[in-house]
């Protein structure tokens, strides 16, 4: 058998020549332009050329979207560089906050950067979340932290101007700008604040989230945390808020400044319908509860008053750190301050100050109120403390004037004078001071206990020269003046500055039977878990005077309040004590006195030390102390005095009644119904240079 050399294989074999019906099919002619000729053709490579195209735009838009998913990738990447490591990532504490409560257990104030404590879900009332829930993030149980639903209608919405700008953010991401981040509008915030989101969405639970929320949230006026706004806006709790008021206080966190209720209450109330019906809406509540809430809107109760117990809040806590140190969560205080002495106080003084300061020149004042054992139980700082916030009651140093005589007195008892030891009230002078008597007036010589009734300056100047000022600073120190005093002549008038807190203190040793008092505001603090964290003691510092002293001095007390410069303000039926004060230029007015229930100082004066117009202690402040402790003292069964009165040495029947010397030509007539007996014998010298011999 033999190959042709057509059945032999060659690398370049060429192919066997076709026929013309095949270069037909393979070359088909092509269309003439200019006649059309040429068949369908055209028709396929057009379809062709549009799938082309079609596929093409297909094509570059994936490569178009894949480049910006990188692009997003690695600007979120970046942003989220600027974060802290997310396995380092955790929820900022909440600053702490300080419930002051009253002796009753009512809330006096918040203290703290947050304004109110934290509440969990389960304090407060179920459609208070949901208020919120309804009105800022009604998919929040459905979404991951981040709700695109909700962006993209935002978006349309803005873009059709439908119910202003729009921003879709969830509550969880409000929660993490609140948390981490800071208030600015800026692209970088959006993208960190949405990938905080995440985090929360996969770290806590809904509920957990929302608790953080709605004791994260700001509700304007220093109000961060729905305990706090409802206490800020409505005076109560988180937990007694109605339907009405939770609604209010949703609507307000989307512009807290322009929908405060305070400031505009008809913009707060439109906005407060708006979440009512969404309530309703998302099945929240009923609609028989919506029309009664639409319908009986929250009002916002009107602030009485001058706020005055923010100054007591002020007080507590000046001084609470010396109890439980550095504050580290939230807590309690339960404090003395008795509410409704507290707003007798504050009402009385601004009324009197309002009726009678502007023609008196008398701008401001302070009253401090204690029980005897120290326990304060009211404490005004100033007459409006919106206006002023220095306190004036724990502060303010001012010029007792004679108010301070007592210590006077007190020093003199003790080295073994009595109420009815003689001195002459008459000129005097001390080294270059010539004090006068407030009446420009003398009596001649008259017993202590007349000197004191009518606070005559020339008697007290004569008895700190015979005790020293030294012994004089050392009883009032000793009684719980803790300013510092002067120790020189003019001390006797109450030249010293004080504050008082001190001064109401020193006259409780008086009233309590001669303890030393310190006083105290602060009973109790507890952490919200309960748990104690201080509880104060009965503490008893022991006795600074003794009976003898104390019943001569409470004697003299009492004269004061019958016959004497206090004698309007006695309280009948009560053993009442008090001295009043006025400084020599009327900067300063006093009245200072006490019951075996209470004791009380009054102060009135000026902030820049100008002259009030002949304003005295027995005056404005004493007026201001009557009503405020006849009111206090209402229905209460009366309670002596724990030192009792000084009896006195029975006068001798056969014993001479003593003339006193003649004062300016005429005869001195005797004060009171007790006559002259025999002085002591560390009297002798006096009394020999006095009548001379």
């Amino acid at each position: 058998m033999r190959l042709s050399p057509d059945d032999r294989p060659t690398r370049f074999q060429r192919a066997p020549a076709r026929t013309e019906p095949e270069r037909q099919l393979r070359n088909p002619p092509r269309r003439d332009k200019r006649n059309g000729s040429g068949g369908g053709g055209g028709k396929k490579r057009g379809r062709r050329r549009r799938r082309s195209l079609f596929g093409g735009l297909i094509y570059w838009t994936m490569v178009l979207g894949l480049w910006c998913v990188i692009g997003v990738g690695g600007v979120v990447a970046y942003y989220a560089s600027q974060l802290p490591p997310i396995d380092q990532l955790t929820v900022p504490r909440r600053p702490p906050n300080i419930a002051i409560l009253a002796a009753d257990g009512s809330l006096l104030a918040n203290r703290g950067e947050t304004g109110g404590r934290t509440v969990t879900l389960g304090e407060i009332p179920p459609y208070l979340p949901k208020a919120f829930v309804a009105i800022e993030d009604k998919r929040f149980y459905d979404h991951f932290g981040v709700d695109p639903v909700g962006i993209s209608r935002a978006v349309v919405n803005n873009l059709r101007g439908r119910n202003g700008v729009q921003g879709g953010s969830t509550l969880t991401q409000q929660l993490a700008k609140n948390l981490f981040l800071t208030q600015e509008r800026t692209a970088a915030r959006k993208i960190q604040e949405a990938i905080l989101a995440l985090w929360l969405e996969r770290t806590y639970s809904k509920d957990q989230i929302l608790e953080l929320y709605l004791n994260r949230v700001y509700f304007g006026s220093g109000a961060y945390g729905v305990e706090a706004a409802a206490q800020r806006y409505f005076n109560k709790s988180a937990r007694s808020v109605t339907i009405a008021e939770a609604a209010m206080l949703a609507g307000l966190v989307q512009a807290p400044s322009r929908l405060a209720p305070n400031r505009n209450p008809d913009l707060a109330e439109k906005r407060a319908q708006l979440v009512i019906a969404a309530m309703a809406d998302q099945g929240f509540i009923s609609q028989d509860a919506a029309k009664t809430a639409m319908t009986a809107p929250a009002e916002v109760p009107e602030r009485t008053g001058a706020g005055s117990v923010n100054y007591a809040a002020d007080y507590v806590m000046d001084v609470l750190d010396d109890f439980i140190g550095a504050v580290e969560g939230d807590v309690t205080v339960l404090t003395t301050i008795d509410t409704k002495l507290q707003g007798s106080a504050e009402t009385i003084l601004v009324d009197a100050l309002s009726a009678q300061g502007a023609k008196l020149h008398a701008s401001q004042g302070a009253v401090v109120s204690l029980a005897p054992d120290g326990a304060i139980r009211a404490l005004i700082g100033g007459r409006d403390y919106t206006k002023s916030q220095f306190n004036r009651a724990t502060a303010a140093r001012r010029q007792p004037g004679s108010s301070f005589k007592p210590f006077v007195y007190l020093t003199a008892m003790e080295k073994g004078l009595t109420p009815d030891t003689i001195r002459d009230d008459a000129p005097v002078s001390i080294k270059g001071w010539e004090p006068e008597n407030y009446s420009r007036t003398y009596r001649g010589p008259v017993t202590l206990r007349t000197a004191m009734q009518h606070s005559l300056n020339t008697v007290a100047a004569r008895l700190i020269q015979e005790v020293t000022p030294k012994e004089v600073v050392r009883t009032a120190q000793r009684l719980g003046i803790s300013s510092a005093l002067q120790p020189n002549m003019s001390l006797a008038l109450g030249t010293s500055e004080v504050t008082p807190l001190e001064m109401t203190a020193a006259y409780a040793t008086f009233a309590n039977g001669g303890q030393s008092v310190l006083p105290y505001v602060i009973r109790e603090v507890r952490q919200t878990s309960g748990k104690v964290v201080y509880a104060r003691k009965a503490n008893s510092f022991g006795p600074v005077i003794q009976p003898q002293p104390l019943a001569m001095m409470d004697t003299m007390f009492n004269g004061v309040m019958n016959g004497g410069t206090g004698s309007k303000f006695n309280i009948p039926g009560w053993e009442v004590g008090g001295k009043s004060g006025t400084t020599q230029d009327y900067g300063d007015a006093w009245f200072v006195g006490f019951t075996a229930k209470l004791v009380t100082a009054v102060w009135v004066g000026n902030d820049d030390n100008s002259k009030m117009k002949r304003v005295t202690g027995s005056g404005l402040p004493g007026e201001i102390w009557g009503k405020y402790m006849k009111l206090a003292h209402a229905g209460a069964q009366p309670i002596p005095l724990p030192g009792g009165f000084w009896q006195g040495a029975p006068t001798p029947v056969e014993a001479p009644i003593a003339q006193a010397a003649p004062q300016q030509g005429g005869p001195m007539p005797l004060e009171g119904d007790r006559a002259w007996v025999p002085p002591p014998p560390q009297e002798k010298n006096f009394l020999e240079r006095l009548f001379g011999g």
